[in-house]
């Protein structure tokens, strides 16, 4: 049953230090790397943490496996697939936070003219096939019987219900694509698993590259630091449940229109 998370305090039921496995992608970006450094300092985290970026990082501690791969190739299936199994790791919680809103001078179109399909395509490379393809990579590992949490972090301007102004055409249509994509694999995955939960996380402007140069137009209360986001992406994490599955929610847990 795919249903809206509600409650999330009453129902964090599931801590990370209850999570053996943890995948974090993209841990080399503003929210992946917090979301590092929130778990391991204190051993706050998993058993065992991987992470995967297009850089390298100094490991944390024994348990913390990295892989330096770019997620938008097609032979990173194969290069994430093998590391997993070389190391016996199937994650039973993943958290994938690769995404691209500027490059250079690319960034988001203000008008239709704007628009180029040479981006659209990077855009989509960078904010749904590194999705896809780490799917496909864990997909073999999947065992019926074990609890797997997913969540892709999207974003509300991704919301065609909720788009009221217009523009970042590209932005808006690869984050709409990856909505689609959750909403799909959970339906696929919740017919193979017996508790799944893929959700997609609207993580609120964070004060990371991607969002710097618009940060001059949102107010001071409505930007947040990588910590913070951080802290609410694991306990919003933490609190889905099974019936969350094929959600869309934001960094407080409330539902997102699609």
């Amino acid at each position: 049953m795919l249903a809206p998370l509600s409650c999330l305090k009453k129902r964090q039921t599931l801590q990370f230090p209850d999570s053996e496995c943890l995948l974090i992608a993209g841990a080399a970006g503003g929210i992946g790397d917090a979301l590092v450094e929130r778990l391991t300092p204190r051993r706050a985290g998993p058993r065992e943490l991987i992470t995967l970026s297009r850089a390298d990082r100094a490991r944390a501690h024994a348990g913390h496996h990295h892989l330096r791969v770019d997620l938008d190739a097609a032979d990173s299936v194969d290069r994430v697939r093998e590391f997993l199994a070389d190391r016996d790791l199937t994650p039973d919680c993943v958290i994938h936070c690769a995404g691209l809103l500027h490059a250079g001078r690319r960034g988001p179109e203000k008008t239709l003219a704007a628009l180029d399909a040479d981006w659209l395509q990077h855009s989509l490379r960078a904010n749904v096939s590194t999705h896809v393809h780490l799917a496909q990579a864990l997909e073999p590992r999947l065992q019926r019987s074990a609890p797997l949490r997913w969540a892709s972090i999207s974003a509300k301007v991704g919301s065609i219900g909720d788009n009221r102004l217009g523009g970042w055409y590209s932005y808006r249509m690869t984050k709409a694509a990856l909505n689609m994509f959750v909403r799909g694999l959970a339906i696929e995955w919740q017919r193979r698993l017996d508790r799944v939960c893929v959700a997609a996380i609207h993580p609120g402007t964070t004060d990371t590259p991607l969002s710097e140069p618009f940060q001059k137009n949102i107010p001071e209360n409505r930007l947040y630091s990588r910590a913070q986001t951080a802290q609410r992406l694991l306990d919003v994490v933490a609190g889905l449940r099974d019936e969350d599955n094929g959600g869309f929610f934001s960094w407080d847990a409330s539902p997102l229109p699609w």
